[in-house]
């Protein structure tokens, strides 16, 4: 009978634990949007100035690896999809393979895989190593609102850039398997530009984009809500910083299987 009760207890701590965290995760995302969308039209603005420093954070100083990662994965993808093309004689297929996977699937995510370990691990140091300080208490004391003056910027620069470095990422991606298949395949540089562009359908595209902006809201909403929760130190920050790393990607891939079957599954 002991035994029973220490394991639905447990059951109960962790369910109770989990819709904890899913309720303070769900204000936190509702305090963001309100003070994104609803505030500045009620003379509260929002810090542009710290959301064009982030742009460059999340951006700029990511556009090396992720062109680097979309390029390689070009040429992976093109050089396995030949391997197996080669037997049938349908070796332009490749041009197929490689635009359609990277724009739907691997462009967005490992896009948003990079700049999970990169940015939203930065987010929940930054705001974590705040935390401990104290000078988070610091802020609330000057009056200021955490969400607006350190979260609002944060999501914004990443749902702004995520995109961007995805649409980067598919044109990087798709440029590495046109540079496989001209060094290694007998065909013409026109036939493969025109195979892809035949190819590729508006909802590749834009369903990739779409899942972007989604994975840049986790990844903002998931760092910054483990930077605010640290606790204990600067042992908690490393704790905290590789549990937001985790669970971003966790709910990432989650995200994309949700919208790969939304947006392709009739297909």
């Amino acid at each position: 009978m002991e035994i029973v009760i220490k394991i639905f207890g447990s059951i109960g701590r962790g369910a109770n634990s989990f819709f904890g965290h899913v309720s303070r995760i769900s204000s936190l995302v509702s305090d963001t949007f309100y003070w994104i969308f609803v505030a500045p039209f009620k003379g509260k603005p929002i810090r542009w100035e710290s959301t064009l420093v982030q742009m460059v954070r999340t951006g700029y100083e990511s556009l090396p690896i992720v062109c680097l990662i979309a390029f390689f994965v070009g040429l992976i993808i093109a050089m396995q999809s030949a391997y197996q093309l080669k037997q049938f004689g349908a070796t332009i297929y490749v041009a197929n393979l490689t635009a359609v996977s990277i724009t739907r699937e691997l462009a967005p995510l490992l896009t948003a895989i990079v700049i999970a370990g990169r940015s939203g691990s930065a987010i929940t140091a930054e705001i974590g190593t705040m935390k401990v300080s104290e000078e988070i208490d610091a802020l609330k004391t000057m009056g200021l609102n955490i969400i607006s003056y350190l979260v609002v910027p944060k999501t914004l620069a990443m749902l702004i850039m995520l995109p961007c470095l995805t649409i980067i990422a598919d044109f990087i991606g798709v440029l590495g398997g046109y540079v496989i298949s001209m060094a290694t395949l007998d065909i013409a540089s026109v036939r493969y530009v025109n195979q892809t562009v035949s190819a590729l359908e508006f909802i590749d595209v834009f369903g990739g984009i779409v899942k972007s902006v989604f994975f840049a809201l986790i990844i903002a909403v998931i760092g910054c809500y483990e930077g605010l929760n640290v606790e204990g130190g600067a042992e908690g920050v490393g704790k905290s910083t590789t549990k937001s790393v985790v669970t971003s990607i966790f709910l990432i891939i989650a995200a994309d299987v949700f919208f790969t079957g939304l947006f392709f599954a009739s297909f």
